[in-house]
């Protein structure tokens, strides 16, 4: 568990950075009016929306994934060494 949460730190800025610098580079696009402003404004929102979008996924259920993940794998350690345990004997 502390490990994902210093990754989810360590990951946080180079991923909010690059998904901003993108989002900010489609905004002319999104916002942008003139010749032809019709056609390019539904892509431009597409990609800002696009961009949110994928940004709230990674930053909420990339750690929740992960969690579970450490989670299933203690489980299956659990049950190999829960079968791999002496059964005792039974005397009558």
């Amino acid at each position: 568990m502390e490990a994902i949460y210093k990754a989810c730190l360590l990951r946080f800025r180079p991923i909010l950075m690059t998904t901003m610098a993108a989002l900010l580079g489609a905004m002319p696009l999104a916002l942008g009016a003139g010749v032809g402003s019709e056609l390019r404004r539904p892509l431009g929102i597409t990609i800002v929306g696009g961009l949110i979008l994928s940004q709230m996924l990674t930053l909420f259920t990339t750690p929740v994934v992960y969690i579970y993940m450490d989670r299933l794998q203690s489980w299956i350690q659990g049950a190999r060494s829960h079968a791999a345990a002496p059964v005792p004997a039974h005397s009558d």
